[in-house]
């Protein structure tokens, strides 16, 4: 009974493996950041996120210049306010400034969110084709080299890098 019952179990086996095709795996890799340095539509993205970077920046000085006066101001003033004028003058300062660094704050959110929104394009563009050359190469996986995560890659890795930057026109 054994023997019957280990032999149905080889027999199982090998046709469950009989079945199954030997997979060739092609792996591909890629320095993404050197593409998208190499995407002429990312100079004038980061054009725009400067030039944003720069009018919160503006506005941040402005608040701050504005403070500092109206401090300056306070401190010129102050032996000759009543206490209970000093005490509002002393809450509108600490008001000002608390207002000042929510503002900065906010201006940070908005300038990751503005820098997301601009870099996208750029991404998704990028994204297309390095999709399209690995599927019109036959690969099944591409690593991306400058993550710094990856710790080994082969000589039997094809660095697809050219191929995208041929798709993208890109001649750099």
């Amino acid at each position: 009974m054994r023997k019957i019952l280990g032999l149905a179990i080889v027999a199982l086996l090998t046709f469950s493996f009989s079945g199954v095709k030997a997979q060739n795996y092609k792996f591909g890799h890629i320095n993404s950041q050197e593409i998208l340095k190499a995407m002429p539509d990312r100079d004038s993205a980061e054009a725009k996120i400067k030039k944003y970077a720069e009018s919160l920046q503006d506005q941040i000085e402005q608040l701050q210049v504005e403070f500092n006066k109206k401090y300056q101001d306070y401190l010129q003033k102050r032996a000759t306010f009543t206490d209970a004028i000093r005490e509002m003058k002393e809450k509108e300062l600490t008001d000002m400034q608390q207002r000042a660094q929510e503002y900065q704050q906010v201006a940070e959110q908005d300038y990751q969110r503005y820098q997301a929104e601009t870099m996208k394009p750029v991404i998704d563009k990028a994204d297309a084709a390095i999709k399209k050359v690995a599927k019109a190469n036959g690969f099944t996986y591409i690593f991306d080299t400058s993550s710094g995560v990856l710790l080994y890659f082969s000589e039997q890795s094809i660095d697809i890098t050219p191929l995208v930057k041929k798709e993208l026109g890109i001649t750099k």
